[in-house]
């Protein structure tokens, strides 16, 4: 048996550029922060047969991984080469449709087992490389880059995108005390509403494709809104992060008329008016989780989200990414042989990915 935990996230600038329609035309600039709310992936080589079982919010038990109804994990073994005779259990500390990378998340912890168990360990930037090409060629999911990265790396990582789809990894150099006022001002409150980001995305990606003046030009102030994070954070003046949340909200309510409803709109005034300097909705919006920054009124902030019906999550950063807990694999190797070309450490040649951080 072999137990990994990967890491949730939320963004705290250049969310949206790490879309391939936009950062194949003018690169791209993700900072974000992992939390230590976690999926937990177990995966078992059970001895009485060889089926297939997948167990999530359902439970699947079939003959061979092409049966498979849960998408993720079936183009997960299917990259591995793994082919009969496991055993994978899901748990979350967060549910899907919130926001905070559930889906990469997954594929990302599951790779990261697998590939434990054929002992054929990649490094954090290989695993977050084959989990993108997993969700986006594979899967043809349009999603970003962001995701997959930060479950894979942990951190607080600066995640810069070429054209090309090559993504440059850096870290802010900020100081324990500056992180630790980061994460005491900056609080998470849960809207009670999940919800499916591929209609928002899809949107967005047509928009950019159709060069949409609003859409383009908004995501264009959204990186550039990104660096001014970094550089805030990277100064210790964390109320000008706050401010800078602000506007970065009002540029990403452009992007898509379904990121924000009235309860949304609702809610974000609220907050201001009780204390915070800036925020905004996790993911490509629609629900999930609101992210607020305030410098001295917690107290106001958290009771009027209380009594909006809103609840917090409490959380610290995550520093260490995707992680095996538990490796109890038999060491006998036994999928070596049937491996497939592709699927072996060469293969990482072929995907393009670079073995560095």
């Amino acid at each position: 048996m072999i137990i990994t935990r990967t890491p949730f996230r939320f963004t705290l600038g250049g969310g949206g550029t790490d879309l391939p329609s936009y950062y194949s035309k003018y690169g791209g600039l993700v900072f974000s922060a992992a939390i230590d709310k976690y999926m937990f992936i177990s995966v078992n080589r059970p001895i009485v047969d060889d089926l297939v079982r997948v167990k999530y919010s359902k439970s699947e038990c079939v003959e061979s991984v092409e049966e498979l109804q849960h998408e993720l994990a079936k183009a997960a073994l299917e990259f591995t080469g793994i082919e009969n005779a496991i055993e994978i259990l899901s748990m979350a500390d967060i549910p899907a449709g919130t926001g905070l990378g559930s889906s990469s998340c997954y594929v990302v912890g599951l790779l990261h087992a697998l590939q434990s168990l054929k002992r054929d360990i990649p490094s954090q930037p290989q695993l977050a490389e084959t989990a993108c090409y997993l969700e986006m060629e594979v899967l043809k999911k349009p999603v970003g880059k962001q995701d997959q990265y930060v479950a894979a790396v942990g951190g607080l990582p600066i995640l810069e995108i070429e054209k090309s789809g090559k993504v440059n990894i850096r870290r802010v150099p900020i100081s324990y005390d500056i992180m630790d006022e980061l994460n005491r001002n900056t609080l998470i409150f849960y809207t009670g509403m999940t919800r499916s980001a591929d209609e928002i995305l899809k949107h967005q990606d047509s928009s950019v494709k159709k060069e949409d003046k609003t859409v383009t030009d908004s995501l264009h102030r959204i990186k550039e809104i990104g660096y001014e994070t970094i550089e805030a954070i990277e100064s210790g003046n964390l109320d000008s992060f706050g401010l800078l949340m602000d506007e970065h909200w009002k540029n990403k309510k452009r992007l898509s008329s379904k990121i924000a409803d009235p309860r949304i709109h609702k809610i974000y005034e609220l907050a201001k008016a009780s204390g915070a300097l800036g925020g905004k909705i996790t993911g490509a919006g629609g629900g999930g989780f609101f992210v607020f920054y305030t410098n001295n009124r917690h107290k106001q902030l958290r009771r009027a989200m209380h009594q909006e019906g809103l609840r917090e999550l409490r959380y610290r950063f995550d520093t260490e990414g995707s992680k095996v807990l538990v490796n109890l694999s038999d060491s006998r190797g036994r999928y070596d042989n049937s491996l497939p070309n592709w699927a072996k450490p060469s293969s990482y040649t072929n995907l393009g990915i670079q073995g560095t951080c």
